[in-house]
């Protein structure tokens, strides 16, 4: 959520829309800060763990970004980025359907009340985005999975929201959890919601503890709607 007051803009992150628990999910999170920024892509960095129910000041940047901030810290900052290339293409519905079959977070998530990708969430409270492995290859290197999206949330936010997770799940995260550190998305249309959705992931390399993903969001006719690249921090289990 995103208030204004006086001169000052804030952004509020409701309870509902946490990764770990006490903490924004970070797609949700850079989706709301990026639409503070007018380019066709934006990169949003995460500084550190997005708080949840606190009210953050957005300010202007050089060159077009912006800032969040708690205190004198930044949180979050988010600037225009150039569109991230087309990695992943569509596939059929009903073989995404079927990946998700093979989710590895069903037992064992490190963060299972999450609202994306969380199997604790309820039906209409959290996505529930379960990507599995395409053609039920453990090895695989690309997930997917099927998205109906609901009322709310809603526009480009949703969409960030639905590329964030299901990137991080092309590698085992319930083995080596990880947390989003970068996100680079172009969304190209708004998610229709009641209109299944097809969302990929595709791990695109690791270094050390950095992690590098893509993820795009087609509709179910494969119009691409969205499509983003990630740099994941791997992280102690909780």
């Amino acid at each position: 959520m995103t208030e204004h007051s006086g001169r000052d803009t804030e952004l509020t992150v409701a309870a509902r829309f946490n990764g770990p628990p006490d903490s924004a999910n970070g797609g949700y999170l850079s989706g709301l800060l990026a639409q503070h920024v007018d380019a066709p892509a934006v990169r949003v960095r995460l500084h550190q763990p997005p708080p949840l129910r606190t009210p953050m000041p957005v300010r202007r940047a050089p060159g077009g970004g912006v800032r969040l901030l708690l205190g004198e810290d930044t949180v979050a900052e988010a600037v225009p980025a150039p569109v991230p290339a087309r990695r992943i293409e569509p596939v059929p519905l009903a073989e995404a359907e079927r990946a998700s079959a093979g989710y590895r977070g069903r037992s064992g998530h490190p963060f299972p009340t999450c609202f994306v990708c969380g199997p604790a969430r309820r039906e209409g409270d959290g996505l529930r985005l379960f990507a599995g492995p395409l053609g039920g290859d453990p090895e695989a290197d690309t997930v997917a999975c099927a998205w109906t999206p609901g009322p709310d949330p809603a526009g480009a936010p949703a969409a960030w929201a639905a590329l964030d997770c299901p990137g991080g799940w092309s590698v085992d995260i319930a083995e080596r959890p990880m947390l989003l550190g970068q996100m680079t998305a172009a969304v190209f249309a708004d998610p229709r919601p009641g209109r299944p959705h097809v969302v990929l992931g595709r791990l695109l390399g690791v270094e050390g503890r950095k992690v590098r993903t893509a993820s795009a969001l087609y509709d179910a006719a494969g119009a691409e709607v969205a499509r983003a690249e990630a740099v994941w921090i791997r992280i102690r289990r909780p």
